[in-house]
């Protein structure tokens, strides 16, 4: 949808990569044309910020699912698809498809499976489904568990300028655990695995990235141990960046009790200390991005045993308001929440996006920071409400969406 009509939003405060000030966006065509002192012309439409703060439109950097309306709540207007669909995304006409599936109001970069079938053996057309609108490539839910060929990978997407999203789990180790080991999962009697086995991932993945001089994103780091693997990776120039979702840092493995389903999630909650590692990381750096996770999982999923239970949660609608709980405790500013769930997911993808830049794509969000409410699985616009975070309050909401310059929904 193309935009119409100049937009210029006022009297808000502007997040910007320097920090707040205050400002007014003027978008014409659906790119940012001018920021801060704007000159208003006759035709513009208007939209008066009222203090909120005017942000960036957030990236989502690796769902399972494109959900549009629960995209929209929590201001998200693009997100990288992860490849584990029906079918996998290891064909150039499956992205190519995936490319096109939330247009016009959102935007999808899928991520190219790094294998056929996501099987972990031979890869796939990678080179072709770049072609067809591949953002990166992800080996899934799962490890690859051969080095040769992780190694045959990283030095072909280093080859195609691609980023490789690696989930860092050694499946040897992790097999069909569904927790952490640890005193919880003694107490529940859960089928476990120790942390150790990202760990061990981690190391393996960062020192082939190394010898092939590739681009490698660990989706999610989750433990003290991985995370100084990464820390002194980044300290000697290996183009390493670590992930994670609002889960691992607002919640510990004592979310398990009562074998709540909805904490069931891969890789499992950590326990205390690993859940304070990871607040530390967001804090000195070490974690480039935050993102939802979005996986919505229906009855059929989640009412099952614990162990038998798919893992996943619906992440979409929450992901601000938990990265703004940390902004609230001190442990970052303003400015750095948006790198993490705008501007570096972006950056990972190669688009002009997530930041208020000049010439940027029009994505832009007004945020309420202090507004209020309680998350409610049963209402949530997800078509599935599995949400570790239900009937817990929250402040920070996106009051209105843009697109391109266009309303998101219009």
């Amino acid at each position: 949808m193309k935009q119409m009509r100049p937009l210029t939003i006022t009297g808000g405060q502007l997040v910007t990569p320097e920090g707040l000030r205050p400002g007014a966006v003027r978008c014409v065509e659906g790119r940012i044309q001018a920021i801060g002192d704007v000159d208003l012309a006759e035709d513009d439409e208007v939209v008066d910020a009222a203090g909120k703060l005017v942000a960036p439109g957030l990236v989502d950097f690796g769902v399972f699912a494109i959900d549009k309306p629960a995209f929209h709540f929590g201001g998200i207007t693009r997100a990288a698809l992860m490849p584990d669909q029906n079918p996998v995304l290891d064909h150039p006409a499956r992205v190519r498809f995936a490319a096109q599936s939330g247009k016009p109001d959102f935007w999808v970069h899928p991520l190219a499976a790094a294998s056929r079938g996501l099987e972990g053996e031979q890869m796939a057309e990678i080179a072709l489904m770049r072609e067809a609108g591949a953002k990166g490539v992800a080996t899934g839910r799962q490890w690859i568990g051969d080095s040769g060929a992780m190694l045959r990978l990283l030095r072909y997407a280093a080859m195609l300028d691609l980023v490789v999203v690696s989930h860092a789990e050694d499946g040897g180790l992790a097999g069909k655990a569904a927790a952490t080991a640890s005193e919880m999962a003694t107490r529940l009697g859960l089928p476990s695995a120790p942390k150790e086995a990202e760990a061990l991932a981690v190391a393996r993945d960062i020192a082939l990235a190394e010898l092939a001089d590739a681009r490698l994103h660990l989706r999610q780091v989750t433990t003290r141990e991985a995370l100084a693997l990464v820390r002194a990776a980044k300290a000697r120039g290996v183009a390493v960046t670590a992930g994670v979702t609002p889960a691992h840092f607002m919640l510990s493995d004592l979310a398990l009790m009562d074998f709540r389903t909805f904490a069931r999630l891969s890789p499992p909650l950590r326990e205390e200390a690993d859940r304070q590692a990871v607040i530390e990381a967001i804090g000195d750096g070490t974690i480039d991005v935050v993102s939802s996770g979005h996986d919505p999982r229906g009855p059929e999923d989640k009412r099952l045993p614990f162990a038998d239970a798919a893992p996943g949660m619906a992440g979409a609608e929450t992901l601000l308001a938990m990265v703004l709980t940390l902004v609230r405790d001190g442990v970052i500013d303003m400015a750095r929440a948006f790198d993490l769930v705008a501007a570096n997911p972006a950056r990972l993808l190669g688009v002009e996006a997530g930041a208020l830049r000049q010439g940027w794509e029009a994505d832009l969000a007004i945020v309420d920071p202090e507004k209020p409410w309680v998350v409610d699985s049963a209402r949530m616009a997800a078509f599935a409400g599995n949400t570790p975070f239900d009937g817990q309050p929250v402040q920070g909401r996106v009051t209105a969406l843009w697109k391109g310059g266009v309303a998101a929904g219009d």
